[in-house]
């Protein structure tokens, strides 16, 4: 007789993999409303991925290697009890990377699955997409050196803000196992029958860990592929359909309110760091505050919607929230204190 008590089959939605789904979506709906600009969204899509796959592919290979020698649980060590020393570390280490938001993703996925602190990881994460050294300069010629001194100084804060209100709250339920399952970052299952005491550098000449580090590779590799890919589509459709004059329009004015506003508007929105350099000069000649300007680039290059989503899938929904938090109040007080400045 059959075991009625077993567990039901995954219903067809439950077997779809969301992400291909999503990626799907975005293209079959851009072809429907918009044929002539499908082949551009793929184009730009997958150039911005083929851009990042440096990063992917060392961080894939990275987080192999860890798992299959053994030497994550070195790399945790580390970090114990060096906390405030690593988000000041982290948080300038960022300001100076030259990585966006997206393509921080894969370094974030491998310091976590090497088991560094959620503080210090924290502070890299909010720092390393706001600036870089070519940005700076950039930004200094076209914009103001003070604007862009402000706005590298405004990373590093931001960072080391976001640092130590998570080391303070570390053991709050908000930061209690705080990546999601499944994710990159996650634990592996298939090293647990690994002696994690002493690595064993030369893993290929072992057949189990060779077999660790194939599997963690690709499944690492296929996660971030399918999830970047989402991110640069919809950072795609963002260029495309989201005019510049509309964000001018909304951001005039002076005061509190302005910033408030830029800072909301920026979050969700795209904004490549180099793009918003022209942008945000344009909108400053148009009337636009100093202080939403920097609120709204701040904010911007921190959450964009491609750079939240990979958070996303990296990490449990309460983590993400704190993320954003984060990032919308740092821009909010960078805006406040440049406006009380310019």
């Amino acid at each position: 007789m059959a075991d009625l008590s077993s567990t039901p089959a995954p219903t067809l939605w439950a077997r779809i993999d969301k992400a291909w789904a999503f990626c799907g979506l975005i293209i079959a709906l851009v072809a429907v409303f918009d044929w002539d600009q499908t082949l551009g969204i793929v184009q730009f899509a997958l150039a911005s991925l083929w851009s990042t796959a440096p990063f992917i592919l060392f961080a894939v290979l990275a987080i192999g290697g860890l798992k299959a020698t053994g030497a994550e649980a070195l790399i945790a060590k580390v970090f114990q009890g060096r906390q405030v020393q690593m988000i000041f570390l982290a948080s300038l280490l960022g300001g100076l990377s030259p990585l966006c938001a997206c393509e921080v993703i894969p370094f974030v996925s491998a310091l976590l699955a090497a088991g560094a602190p959620l503080a210090a990881v924290m502070a890299f994460w909010l720092s390393s997409p706001v600036t870089d050294p070519a940005m700076f300069i950039i930004t200094g010629s076209a914009i103001g050196w003070d604007f862009a001194i402000m706005k590298t100084a405004a990373a590093v804060g931001i960072g080391i803000m976001g640092g130590f209100a998570t080391m303070a709250f570390a053991k709050t339920p908000v930061f209690a196992d705080p990546i999601r399952p499944g994710s990159p970052a996650a634990p592996c299952c298939g090293s647990s029958n690994l002696n994690m005491e002493t690595p064993v550098w030369k893993f290929w000449q072992h057949p189990v860990r060779r077999a660790v580090f194939t599997e963690t590779t690709l499944e690492n590799g296929l996660f971030l592929l399918k999830w970047l890919l989402l991110a640069y589509l919809l950072e795609a459709v963002m260029v495309q359909y989201v005019p510049a004059s509309w964000i001018a329009t909304v951001l005039g004015g002076d005061g509190l309110g302005p910033i408030l506003l830029g800072a909301a508007v920026g979050a969700p929105a795209y904004l490549n760091g180099y793009a918003a350099i022209p942008l945000i000069g344009g909108l400053l000649d148009q009337g636009m505050s100093p202080g939403a300007a920097m609120s709204f680039v701040i904010a911007g290059g921190i959450t964009c919607i491609p750079a939240a989503i990979a958070v996303w899938v990296l990490v449990k929904p309460r983590v993400f929230a704190a993320f954003l938090g984060y990032a919308l109040i740092g821009a909010v007080l960078s805006g406040l204190i440049w406006s009380s400045m310019a």
